[in-house]
């Protein structure tokens, strides 16, 4: 079992109507509260690909909120991917 603390990085695909209507910025904004880097990226599927790096209960606290009825346009899914740490992200930045 991994520890709550230890560094994780969260890949998630975000399926819905999510681009055009503050996805990203919305995303960007609960990371930053979350103390994640990472980022947000529109991709030319209409889906959303977030990256998020920090502690495991911090990620998993976004990917709850990413699968709530509380974000911008409509969710359908989320699918999640959790890795080790990869390369050093500086903020959460949208792209």
């Amino acid at each position: 079992m991994v520890s709550p603390d230890a560094d994780v990085r969260l890949s998630a695909w975000v399926h819905g109507h999510v681009q055009g209507v503050g996805f990203r910025w919305w995303t960007r904004s609960r990371a930053l509260e979350l103390g994640l880097t990472g980022f947000a990226a529109n991709k030319s599927d209409g889906r959303v690909h977030v990256v998020a790096q920090g502690p495991r209960a911090s990620c998993e606290r976004l990917l709850d909120l990413l699968r709530s009825d509380e974000t911008p346009g409509s969710v359908d899914t989320v699918v999640a991917d959790w890795s080790d740490t990869a390369e050093s992200f500086v903020g959460f930045v949208e792209r």
